[in-house]
């Protein structure tokens, strides 16, 4: 049986809160457009690096501060890594901790050798 993804959240109950994060940068084609399609499916929190960090998936700010911009409501954009973005995220910056944690949809080719990362799959 093949169900689509806003039936097969619907089927397990109430509405799910998803984190969108990308390396491709807050205003990146793929990141409006996994909102767009996740909108009918849960609660949607954009946080994302600021501008394009491609190559950078692990990398982690350590040095300087960052800063969080509120680009429209439950959009944000952090002048930081991916890391730092999701990591923000799930340690207080937003009011509630998502269910789930989507990330892509890449703008070029995703050329990492890291998919076998379990951290880049498990759920919070």
């Amino acid at each position: 049986m093949s169900l689509s993804l806003p039936r097969f959240f619907a089927i397990m109950g109430d509405a799910m809160i998803i984190l969108i994060s990308n390396d491709d940068g807050i205003q990146s084609e793929g990141i409006i457009a996994l909102e767009e399609v996740l909108r009918n499916v849960g609660e949607i929190f954009t946080v994302a690096p600021d501008r394009a960090q491609s190559s950078m998936s692990h990398a982690l700010t350590l040095h300087r501060p960052l800063r969080v911009q509120e680009i429209a409501p439950r959009r944000l954009a952090v002048n930081g890594t991916p890391s730092d973005c999701v990591k923000l995220a799930l340690t207080g910056l937003l009011p509630v901790r998502p269910n789930l944690v989507v990330s892509g949809i890449n703008k070029g080719p995703n050329l990492g050798d890291d998919s076998s990362t379990p951290e880049r799959f498990r759920l919070p």
